[in-house]
Order: structure tokens, then C-alpha cells, then sequence
């Protein structure tokens, strides 16, 4: 019984190095690809972050100031038609202002008033009231303006058209390559979706914002993905 199972395993193994050899010349007949498509689309939403800043000698003051500022923008984006699920409190601080802090004459540093923040994020599915919409919340005290974010509220297809794009764009380089080399394309062995890259903010000053009617000019976007793709090279 011994003697049977030594037998059947040393013809496995005679067997596993009569393969590798050619697992590894197969595998190495192989094209690899990146593929990449590209979809530009007009926007049809924006994504706004913007907020109040106040100093004060007294942290409640500095609060309130702010706190009341605020208030006053989320009444006004609501008068303009934004839905409660588009208006989100993004960040609130309240920090100390310290005096001497860096001098180096070793006197202690001091307080001498506090600084309060608020920051809102806003997404306006109208892109023909953006500018109303900027000119109305600086009006009510907006002082901080850290964002502008142009997007599509329906991505999916553009993403999956994208997608498309990047594995047709791989099949074109597999064949191109394959064509110059000599050898005949065989079949996709693998393919790994990359994913891709969304519009980033644009980000934008707040004395540009201060202009009276700023227009606002939303152009196009381009959504991208990537795969990667492997391709047999047919004997």
C-alpha cells in the first residue's frame, strides 16, 4: 500500500514538472493592456461650500455672530428652492487667538479672543440660479468660500460609457501591439475595472465670489475609467 502511494506521487510530481514548463511559457505568451475611455458631459448640478467666520473677545460673542449668519444663509438657500436634503452643516469650530505665541523672550501667551466657524455645503440642482444664489448668501454675511464642485446628478451611464470606452481602448492597443509583434491575438484571459476619476472641486476665491452677479460659466466634464486587460497570443 506504501509502495502504491509512493509510485502515485512521484507521478505527480513527474507530472507537475512536465506542465510547468509549459504553464509558464503560456503565461508568458501573453499582451497585457491598460485601456482608457473618457465621456465629457455638460453638468447639470453643482456642489457648493461655503460658510461664516467671526472673531470676537468673547467666545459667545464670536458664536453668536456666526451662528446668526448662518441661520439667515439656510433661510435663504430655502426661500431659493434648495430641498432640506441638499443643504448640510459640513464642519463647526471655535478656536482660541493667541497673542505672543511665538516670542521667544519666554513671556507667557495669552488669549485675547476666539475665532468661530461654520461651514455649509449646498448642492444647487438649478445651475441657472448659481450666480442669484452666490450673490444672495454673501449678501446675508457668507465669508468663507472653500469650493465649486460642477457634477451630473446621473452618473451611472456615464460612468458605464466610460468603462465602454477604456475596453474598447484596450482591445485597440492588444491588437496593435499584437499586429507589430508579429503574432495572432487570442482571447481576453483577464480584465480588472481601475475605476476612475470624477470632476474635482474647483476652488475659487472669495473676493472673486464678492463680484455683484458673478456669472458662473459651468463648461463640460469629463468622467474617465481604466482597466487593465490580458490577452492570450494564439498559437
Amino acid at each position: 500500500m506504501k509502495r502504491s502511494l509512493g509510485i502515485a506521487a512521484m507521478a505527480a510530481i513527474l507530472a507537475m514538472a512536465a506542465t510547468g514548463p509549459a504553464m509558464a511559457e503560456s503565461a508568458s505568451r501573453q499582451i497585457t493592456v491598460t485601456g482608457e475611455g473618457r465621456i465629457e458631459a455638460v453638468p447639470d448640478m453643482a456642489t457648493i461650500t461655503l460658510g461664516v467666520t467671526h472673531e470676537a473677545t468673547e467666545a459667545k460673542a464670536a458664536m453668536d455672530a456666526t451662528s446668526d449668519a448662518v441661520a439667515q444663509i439656510l433661510e435663504r438657500l430655502a426661500a431659493m428652492g434648495l430641498a432640506p436634503r441638499d443643504i448640510q452643516t459640513q464642519r463647526f469650530s471655535l478656536n482660541p487667538v493667541w497673542s505672543n505665541r511665538a516670542a521667544s523672550n519666554g513671556e507667557r501667551a495669552e488669549i485675547t479672543g476666539f475665532v468661530a466657524s461654520n461651514m455649509v455645503l449646498a448642492r444647487v440642482r438649478d445651475l441657472d440660479t448659481l450666480g442669484p444664489l452666490l450673490d444672495a448668501v454673501i449678501s446675508e454675511g457668507a465669508n468663507d468660500f472653500n469650493g465649486l464642485n460642477f457634477s451630473v446628478q446621473e452618473q451611472r451611464p456615464l460612468i458605464e460609457a466610460a468603462r465602454k470606452a477604456a475596453v474598447e481602448d484596450g482591445i485597440a492597443k492588444a491588437r496593435q501591439l499584437a499586429e507589430a509583434a508579429g503574432v495572432t491575438l487570442g482571447p481576453v484571459v483577464s480584465i480588472a475595472d481601475h475605476g476612475g476619476n470624477t470632476p474635482r472641486p474647483m476652488m475659487m476665491e472669495m473676493a472673486a465670489a464678492r463680484e455683484s452677479s458673478m456669472p458662473v460659466a459651468a463648461g463640460e466634464i469629463t468622467l474617465s475609467a481604466s482597466v487593465s486587460m490580458v490577452f492570450a497570443i494564439a498559437e
